[in-house]
């Protein structure tokens, strides 16, 4: 018993980090759709998005299954725990990814005026820190989800500073307000891709400690030293 529930935990595994992989690059081509303005790389990745929700549903089945069958405890109990949730943040993640893409197809025809906010250098620092906590799950290792939590700060500042710069340009250039609402919009779904990946690793630190950081990332990460950004 003990071993089928292991060879079902690792088939799990796999299922997890193939979604995982599939929504790290439907965020990498929704992004790369808003830089080169490719409204076909938009309108490909809002068509792949069916396979993300049908993956999402099997792990979330193969979850239950194993919880149903096999009754797991302690390491076990936590590890699939966390992949319901993970599981999960990564089907939004494949939503907003979505949604990225539907503002680079508009974009694409409609282009914003230039704004100092890099846009480019947000959406990095987001896929970093999604392939941090992808990287923190399959290694587990909770260095790694740690400098995931350390990150979050830095694309919160970049998406307040995004607001206060597309606040500006409308003033400046009324007659692209609607294309700087969608460069804005772009920017929060960036920043909400933050904040799901800081989930994910909040959850794989659970994973690996059994310590639940969520509610207090703050006071936890002020301990923790800091990691330069590569």
């Amino acid at each position: 018993m003990a071993r089928h529930l292991q060879r079902e935990i690792e088939n799990l595994k796999k299922h997890i980090l193939t979604l995982g992989a599939i929504v790290e690059n439907s965020v990498r081509q929704a992004t790369m759709a808003i830089q080169d303005g490719d409204a076909n790389a938009g309108a490909d990745v809002i068509n792949k998005d069916i396979e993300i929700d049908h993956l999402e549903v099997t792990v979330e089945e193969e979850c239950l299954k194993i919880l149903a069958l096999h009754q797991p405890v302690a390491t076990d109990l936590r590890f699939i725990i966390a992949i319901l949730k993970i599981n999960n943040d990564l089907e939004r993640i494949g939503d907003l990814a979505v949604n990225i893409a539907e503002r680079a197809i508009f974009l694409a025809d409609n282009p914003a005026p230039d704004i100092s906010v890099d846009l480019m250098e947000m959406a990095r620092k987001a896929q970093r820190m999604l392939k941090q906590s992808l990287d923190a799950l399959v290694n587990l290792s909770d260095a790694l989800a740690n400098e995931v939590l350390l990150a979050d700060d830095e694309v919160d500042a970049l998406n307040r500073q995004m607001y206060i710069e597309v606040q500006e340009a409308i003033r400046e250039h009324p007659d692209k307000m609607e294309s700087l609402l969608h460069l804005l919009s772009a920017s929060r779904h960036l920043e909400r891709i933050a904040d799901h990946a800081t989930n994910i690793a909040e959850d794989v630190i659970y994973m690996i400690r059994a310590d639940i950081v969520r509610h207090k990332t703050e006071l936890y990460t002020a301990h923790l030293p800091q990691m330069n950004d590569e």
